[in-house]
Parts: C-alpha cells; structure tokens; sequence
C-alpha cells in the first residue's frame, strides 16, 4: 500500500515547479535556495521575508527532503536560466555562494 504525503501549504502544478499555494510566485527552489546559500532555518527566512509565514518554511523543508532530486533540478534549471541570459555585470552574492556550496 502506497501513502501519499500531503503538504498542505505547497502545490505542484502538473510539469511545473512546486510552489506555495498562498503565493503562487514563490517557489520551493527559492526557499531552499535561501537554506542552501545561507543556512537559514525556517525561522530565520521568515525573519527575512515577512511575506513568509513560518508553516509555509516548514512546508517547504520539508517537501525539499521528500523530493531532493526535484528541487535540485529545479535549482539547476533557474542557475542554467542564469547563464543562458548572460547578465551583464557582476552576478549576485546569492549566485556565488551556491555555485560556492556546488550547486549547479
């Protein structure tokens, strides 16, 4: 018997990124990416983005360890996205640390 995990704060439109159901522009890769680059934890990104309520962090942790390899891939897609702009001037901090932590 297969049991399906909900995660009540996050959807995940059919071949889109997972994203918050409150604000739908905020994607989980974001979240993660804020953890990744920074080491924040769910308390200290919603310090950070008042927008953020600390069950939607949480949400998002969490489906980020559910589907590692999703996300991953998510984070690479908006990194590639990135390079194929060639955005004039210097990249951000954000960019150098996770290219830093070997996200690619």
């Amino acid at each position: 018997m297969t049991l399906a995990v909900a995660y009540p704060h996050i959807e995940k439109p059919p071949g889109e990124p997972a994203r918050l159901k409150r604000l739908r522009r905020v994607r989980v890769a974001q979240i993660v990416m804020d953890y990744l680059a920074h080491g924040w934890s769910p308390d200290e990104m919603c310090r950070q983005h008042a927008h953020l309520r600390l069950a939607e962090a949480h949400a998002a942790m969490a489906y980020f360890y559910d589907n590692e390899a999703e996300i991953e891939r998510d984070i690479q897609n908006e990194l590639q996205q990135l390079d194929d702009l060639q955005m004039a001037g210097p990249r951000s901090p954000l960019f150098h640390r996770l290219r830093a932590k070997g996200v690619r």
